[in-house]
């Protein structure tokens, strides 16, 4: 009589553990869903500010092949940390501004580049930084890649860059 009561309590403790568990599980998933849509509203109203911005002109930008000649935002992907390169006003010859953000900072920044600095369009030159190192090299590589998906998810068309 003992054991079977021993095993009725061992029952419920159980299923008592299970059922804490299984809220839990459930309270993670809400968050998690909130969490989603937060992002994606977020997402939505950087593609609306990047929306504002014309589509690229191709004519514009086809035969620029230096970095000091682009007009429009150049960025720049080490293995680390990525250089967003501005000009002040969206003219190749202006003072630039260079900022170091991470790549998961890359989406905010970039929707927050006023529209006068995209003087041919929705259009962002992407490169890979050069490296001594071939880690540094593969990772770079990574946050290329990355970015582009990012980019383009904004709706900003890329233009990648071999480094020179």
């Amino acid at each position: 009589m003992l054991c079977g009561g021993l095993v009725v309590i061992c029952c419920v403790v159980a299923c008592r553990k299970e059922k804490q568990a299984v809220v839990g599980v459930a309270q993670t998933a809400v968050n998690a869903e909130r969490k989603a849509q937060a992002t994606a509203s977020e997402r939505d109203q950087q593609r609306v500010q990047l929306a504002r911005i014309p589509l690229p002109t191709k004519g514009l930008y086809a035969d620029v092949h230096d970095s000091s000649a682009w007009a429009n935002p150049f960025l720049t992907a080490g293995p680390d940390m990525l250089t967003l390169r501005v000009a002040a006003d969206g003219k190749a010859s202006t003072r630039r501004q260079e900022t170091q953000i991470r790549p998961e900072d890359l989406a905010r920044t970039v929707a927050s580049i006023p529209p006068s600095a995209w003087r041919y369009g929705r259009v962002i030159v992407v490169a890979e930084a050069v490296h001594a190192n071939p880690k540094d090299a593969q990772r770079s590589r990574r946050n290329v890649e990355a970015a582009i998906k990012q980019l383009n998810d904004l709706g900003i068309v890329v233009a990648e860059w071999p480094t020179r």
